[in-house]
């Protein structure tokens, strides 16, 4: 099924679109040449994995039982230093509270969903590689690189 957007100029250097019945903002900073009245073009792409990868995991959380009362994902990725700027590389790290004894399928869950699921992610593989860890209560439980 094909995806189709449509982005409206309102002015200057600023752009909406509605998606699912909410309005998104697209702006550039002030700097830039912008109003700052809206989100940047490309920190979209890094909430869409986010938001994508933390559908699945909570979906996968329910299906697995496990017990957690939060989920919190950071995205950082590298650019080149060159125009055009482009993301080179994607790091991901998944903050989860939740029961110590579920740390398996927690680590199974954000696996499946950065391998197998999340088609964000399996897109942006393709820009670079994406390292992803995941901390439990604050501590480290694995690091994990899904290469381009």
């Amino acid at each position: 099924m094909p995806a189709q957007i449509t982005l409206d100029w309102k002015k200057d250097s600023t752009f909406e679109t509605q998606l699912d019945g909410h309005t998104v903002s697209i702006d550039t900073s002030k700097e830039d040449g912008g109003t700052d009245s809206g989100v940047r073009p490309k920190a979209l792409m890094l909430v869409a994995m986010a938001g994508c990868s933390g559908v699945d995991v909570i979906s996968l959380f329910k299906k697995m039982r496990v017990r957690f009362e939060k989920l919190s994902i950071d995205v950082k990725a590298e650019t080149s230093d060159t125009i055009p700027m482009l993301y080179t590389a994607f790091d991901v790290t998944y903050h989860v509270t939740g029961n110590a004894d579920d740390s398996a399928r927690i680590e199974k869950a954000i696996r499946l969903s950065q391998e197998k699921y999340c088609g964000v992610a399996l897109m942006m593989k393709k820009i670079g590689p994406i390292t992803y860890r995941i901390l439990l209560n604050g501590t480290e439980l694995n690091i994990q690189s899904t290469d381009k």
